[in-house]
């Protein structure tokens, strides 16, 4: 009678506890969750970049418009007109930017010319693979010239790789990338009265 007892109270005392597989499946579980967040975020921070690039591109075009209001004697003569240009080939083409109207005065073809000089070397250096034009249409308005100016401004963002295509790392912002990403472009308009 005595065997029949403990053989009937082994099946109650189970061991409580977890297995090895159910660990495994719930750190599989866990680390899946970790990285859709962490790819999550990687999203959000390209996005977050793209709206930067965004408001930069408004914030330079803004720029230009009031450098043509600032100078509407070199506004008018077209003084201001840019043909296509990219960031990479305004960088190595030019030198310096000029300072000759800082010092002193200067005429009104040499502040336009000052004033490209400086906007075109921010728009390089604040846009990745940049490019610009500024377009200018004129028209006779009764006794006063219409001048037209049209600010087209574009970008490539959401790269993914930052080498440029010498192949040595490149952490600028507004160097010519060999990466691949979208264009986008931002466009302005200006009328200047004379």
């Amino acid at each position: 009678m005595r065997q029949t007892d403990l053989n009937r109270l082994e099946p109650c005392r189970r061991e409580g506890g977890f297995s090895m597989i159910e660990v495994l499946v719930t750190l599989l579980i866990i680390s899946l969750a970790l990285l859709g967040t962490a790819g999550l975020q990687a999203y959000s921070m390209r996005l977050n970049q793209g709206g930067q690039f965004r408001s930069l591109a408004v914030f330079l075009a803004a720029d230009l418009a009031e450098r043509l209001e600032g100078n509407k004697a070199g506004a008018t003569a077209g003084s201001y007109a840019v043909t296509s240009t990219t960031g990479a080939a305004y960088v190595a083409g030019t030198t310096s930017a000029s300072s000759a109207c800082v010092t002193g005065a200067c005429n009104a073809a040499n502040l336009a010319a000052y004033d490209l000089s400086q906007w075109q070397s921010a728009v390089a250096a604040s846009l990745p693979q940049s490019s610009w034009s500024v377009v200018l249409t004129q028209a006779a308005s009764g006794t006063q010239t219409q001048s037209n100016y049209t600010i087209t401004i574009g970008w490539v963002d959401r790269r993914s790789n930052t080498t440029n295509a010498a192949g040595s790392s490149n952490s600028a912002v507004g160097s010519n990338a060999a990466g691949t990403g979208e264009k986008f472009s931002y466009t302005a308009g200006r009328t200047i009265f004379n």
